[in-house]
């Protein structure tokens, strides 16, 4: 699906409810970490953490934390014991990541808001942003990327979808069935997640909507390295882009792009002088 539609969802408004952003936040947290949808792109951010000598991740619009936890952990089996990741977000949840930082050595977040288009120098690391790149309409999503370029910061853009029309049948069918059955199960346990999905169903109406409109946003790789030489002109970056697929079918849409060594450079430089 190359169509992209930059329809609006609920949760970006600034007025919209935070008990029901909280809960729908909160159930794709449990949804994103049960299924390990981030497991497959593991590899990509070790080997470009590896290229630029990093082991902090500053993960930007982390939500409510949905399989940082899960990527967190596979990144130190897989090599880098020292691995630590910062979760930041324009709306911060502390509620919800204080959990997740207690179960989870290494894990840490930032309690002031974060613009993901300008970082303060003081969050230093490797920058990640999962399952949200598609909230920000072009002009946005590459400031994004030209502020990490700006700051010389390796940055990950990781979307867990394939952008697929059966998707979006999933999230009008499946998904819904799904929240209702396990929405008992997510902790910590709210009240008013309950209320708002059995009671008044809002939370399961607007994550419907939501989630539909998420696919409808996403850049499909050839959009995401077209953003990507736009944010970076003189072309410092070394760019990939792509999808990989889990091991059960969903794939994960991804953008790594790192800084170019000096050796890179001057061949760069050479290539282009002949």
């Amino acid at each position: 699906m190359k169509l992209r539609l930059h329809l609006f969802e609920f949760e970006d408004l600034p007025w919209f409810p935070k008990v029901i952003r909280a809960g729908m936040m909160d159930y794709l947290r449990f949804m994103i970490s049960a299924l390990g949808t981030y497991s497959p792109i593991v590899p990509l951010l070790l080997a470009a953490l590896r290229h630029t000598d990093q082991t902090r991740v500053l993960e930007l619009g982390a939500g409510a934390g949905g399989g940082t936890a899960g990527v967190l952990r596979d990144l130190r089996a897989g090599g880098l014991p020292e691995a630590r990741v910062c979760l930041t977000d324009l709306y911060p949840q502390p509620a919800a990541w204080q959990p997740l930082q207690a179960s989870t050595p290494g894990l840490e977040f930032e309690p002031a808001p974060v613009n993901a288009l300008a970082v303060p120098a003081g969050l230093p690391g490797f920058r990640t942003i999962f399952s949200a790149f598609h909230h920000f309409p072009p002009a946005a999503a590459e400031a994004l990327l030209a502020d990490a370029v700006r700051q010389r910061t390796g940055i990950g853009v990781f979307e867990g979808a394939g952008k697929h029309w059966l998707e979006l049948l999933l999230a009008l069918t499946v998904l819904p069935v799904a929240q209702l059955l396990i929405t008992p199960f997510i902790r910590p346990f709210r009240l008013g997640r309950l209320f708002f999905t059995y009671v008044v169903p809002l939370i399961p109406l607007f994550t419907i909507w939501d989630g539909c409109v998420s696919i409808l946003r996403m850049y499909p790789p050839a959009q995401l390295l077209a953003l990507a030489h736009r944010a970076d002109p003189t072309g410092s970056f070394s760019w990939q882009a792509g999808k990989v697929r889990h091991w059960w079918g969903p794939q994960v849409t991804y953008l790594i792009g790192v800084p170019r060594t000096e050796r890179e450079e001057s061949g760069k430089n050479v290539i282009q002088s002949m």
